[in-house]
């Protein structure tokens, strides 16, 4: 089913829609250890709905960022969150022998809730077949925007700078990357030493992606400041586009939550943009709809006191 024989039903500007949602759906998991727990949702009505695969930050869970997953839903998508093996909920120690690989089994999580869409499909009442599995995108925040980064074509370097295992996966349309890291050629000492994995090569990475940065996101993994986090727009090719959002941290306002402790940058009028555009950027990416993206663009460049920049190549 192609993005131009079926559109999602529109949704009016302030009139989302009612949202259903199915949780936890396990999907059998053989040689994870853990059995993948997911979170279902979707809009109550519609056909052809496209598919967001989010990936939370380290720690979290399938119940985290409901101010974009909630969002997403409402206007239209089909929004599937695991739960990743470093989450607070599963409590798997630091010495866990699965430890080195999770970086690894995340993006793996992320494969196997595109290849098990039927399950996840049946488990939510209602929304057997009007899922559209040829519109597929990733997102997500933090670690889980390095691991939805690796299916549109990041790798990871190895010690001696070659790339490893090409993970992309051709199902995946877009992304949108999330406060995701940049290059390793500037990490801390505590980042060398215990986080290998965070040497990307952004090389490959040519399927369109939104990402967004913070300008007052100050890493303690990197020893560059906030323009770190915008390497991943600069050092890729293909079609992307940047949202820099001012005065933003790595909570980017509040997307993991409402009043959550580690946001240090509380900002609903900013999560509301990132709402706003990044809902608009993935109807552009799956459902053609261009006129809804150019539209977001141009209100945040005609806006007098704007809460981002919005850049594109």
């Amino acid at each position: 089913m192609s993005a131009s024989a079926v559109t999602p039903p529109q949704q009016p500007a302030g009139a989302p829609a009612t949202v259903v949602s199915a949780k936890p759906v396990v999907l059998p998991a053989p040689g994870r250890g853990t059995d993948l727990q997911v979170r279902v949702s979707a809009p109550a009505t519609g056909t052809g709905l496209p598919v967001v695969v989010f990936s939370h930050g380290f720690g979290w869970s399938m119940d985290g960022y409901a101010p974009l997953a909630d969002h997403w839903a409402a206007h239209g998508f089909v929004v599937v969150q695991p739960t990743h093996l470093d989450s607070r909920t599963l409590g798997i120690p630091a010495d866990d022998p699965r430890t080195p690989r999770i970086w690894r089994i995340r993006v793996e999580d992320l494969t196997r809730v595109i290849d098990e869409l039927d399950v996840l499909e049946a488990a939510v009442p209602g929304l057997g077949g009007r899922v559209d599995r040829g519109r597929v995108a990733v997102a997500g925040h933090s670690w889980g925007a390095q691991t939805a980064s690796t299916l549109l074509g990041a790798r990871v370097l190895d010690a001696d700078g070659v790339p490893g295992e090409d993970m992309a996966d051709p199902r995946v349309k877009a992304g949108v990357l999330l406060a995701l890291a940049g290059l390793g050629d500037d990490l801390t000492p505590f980042a060398v030493e215990h986080l290998p994995f965070l040497r990307p090569s952004f090389d490959g990475m040519t399927a369109p992606a939104l990402v967004v940065a913070g300008d007052h996101d100050q890493s303690h993994l990197s020893t560059r400041g906030p323009d770190w986090f915008t390497d991943p727009y600069v050092h890729s090719p293909g079609a992307k586009s940047l949202l820099t959002l001012f005065g933003a941290e790595h909570s980017l306002g509040g997307i993991p939550g409402h009043e959550v402790a580690e946001t240090t940058d509380e900002s609903p009028a900013r999560v509301a943009l990132l709402q706003r555009l990044s809902t608009a950027y993935l109807r552009a990416a799956l459902c053609a709809d261009d006129v809804g993206w150019k539209a977001a663009a141009t209100a945040l460049e005609e806006d007098p006191e704007p809460l981002g920049r919005l850049e594109s190549k």
